[in-house]
């Protein structure tokens, strides 16, 4: 008999705490005032609105504690972080996934040196989880032991590194056009991690990362697969495969493989000096490539029998060029992977017209000393005159002080001997 009239009781409470008021409908249902018009309520969905909004359950709120979800890469730390608002006198307490109680208030409860205790106040309880085990990952319940005891829950999530990468497949050297095909493989990983693969700086389209659950039951193993046709190009080129994780944050891991490609020879005629002329030296350099290196170089004239030279040096010598070494010249380079020949036509110029560097320097020097004695010719014409221009000045100066002085035009002097009435005198014009 409690149980209906309790009922009745609870329906008219519900009916005067419900928010905005609310009425109830002749089929049992409620119907709130401030929703739109044919809306209606449960039953059971007024009645939870109405125990929250009681003042009792106001107050239970302040009492509820809250936590946060956390994730960690294995090795590393964790901090777990419970508060509350109203704690009732009451004290907060952390239990691991196996329900086992860490700490209870600032009291420690399991002998875990990796467990510390970070804060505790009446309002929080915060502890720390050194190096991480995949162990360690579960649901933490904080506690608080009021009436009835409230709890919260903080699900930590522990991230598996991925092991460094490791390439197979490669064996040996691969011949030009042939196909090479890596495998690469990575575990430890959790969740499962990514593979991709590159070429140098050129990204290689591989398989499906293919995912295997490890036998420890937590952690996943990864692999991929890559095949591509290799040129002389991929010679000495470098393929790397890299993991990709969450729990690197960003940080590169990866494995690369130098791979080694074979392929024919070719080869290119370079003249030493580049424009040969009659009675010089001359070099023909035959410059081999491959893999492997050409070991043996043919020299051949066309028009002329039998060959040159054969030999493991790579140049021709023509000590002393004159006019019938012009013509076309062949170098076949070898390797065990083939030959290659390569052509040069030889066209051997007059001795050189131009002056050597050497010849240009005399010619130089002798133009600046010719310039300078020119100079000195015309130093010693202006010196010349003047020196006869002053003389003759000076003469006719001393012919106007004596008293039997000519005129102006006109000077005429007594040899030495004239003042005993001789008849032979000099003139000088001046």
């Amino acid at each position: 008999m409690g149980a209906p009239s309790a009922l009745p009781l609870l329906l008219l409470l519900a009916c005067s705490w419900a928010p905005g008021g609310a009425n109830l409908s002749q089929d049992g249902y409620w119907q709130e005032q401030e929703l739109e018009l044919g809306t209606l309520a449960p039953l059971d969905e007024a009645l939870s609105s109405t125990v929250w909004s009681s003042p009792d359950m106001l107050a239970s709120q302040d009492s509820q504690p809250w936590t946060s979800d956390e994730t960690v890469v294995a090795g590393g730390t964790v901090v777990l972080k419970c508060q509350v608002k109203d704690h009732e006198d009451s004290s907060l307490q952390w239990s691991n996934p196996a329900q086992q109680t860490l700490y209870f208030g600032e009291k420690r409860a399991l002998r875990d040196n990796r467990i510390q205790l970070v804060s505790s106040t009446p309002h929080e309880l915060s502890i720390s989880i050194s190096n991480v085990a995949l162990a360690d990952e579960g649901e933490y319940t904080c506690s608080i032991f009021t009436m009835p005891v409230r709890t919260a829950k903080s699900l930590v999530t522990v991230l598996g590194i991925p092991q460094k990468p490791i390439i197979t497949g490669y064996k040996s050297s691969l011949r030009e056009k042939e196909t090479a095909t890596l495998n690469c493989q990575s575990s430890g990983s959790k969740p499962a991690a990514q593979l991709t693969w590159r070429k140098g700086d050129q990204e290689l389209h591989g398989d499906q990362t293919r995912v295997q659950e490890d036998p420890n039951g937590k952690t996943f193993t990864v692999s991929s697969s890559v095949s591509f046709q290799v040129t002389r190009e991929d010679d000495g080129a470098s393929i790397v495969c890299s993991v990709n994780h969450e729990s690197l944050k960003g940080a590169d891991r990866s494995t690369s493989q130098r791979i080694e490609v074979l392929y024919t020879p070719t080869a290119l005629i370079r003249p030493e000096p580049a424009h040969p002329r009659e009675g010089q030296k001359l070099l023909l350099h035959c410059e081999g490539h491959g893999n492997p290196v050409p070991q043996q170089y043919l020299w051949v004239k066309e028009g002329s029998e039998p060959p040159l030279k054969m030999t493991q040096e790579s140049a021709l010598i023509f000590p002393f060029l004159n006019k019938s070494d012009s013509g076309t010249y062949g170098c076949t380079a070898t390797s065990n992977m083939g030959s290659y020949t390569a052509y040069f036509t030889l066209n051997v110029n007059d001795p050189s017209p131009v002056p050597s560097s050497s010849s240009t320097y005399h010619a130089i020097i002798g133009g600046i000393v010719a310039f300078i004695v020119f100079l000195l010719l015309i130093l010693l014409i202006f010196l010349g005159h003047y020196l006869i221009r002053h003389k003759g000045t000076y003469l006719t100066h001393e012919a106007k002080g004596s008293d039997d002085a000519p005129d102006a035009d006109t000077a005429i002097i007594n040899a030495e001997g004239g003042q005993s009435g001789g008849d032979d005198k000099k003139e000088y014009f001046i």
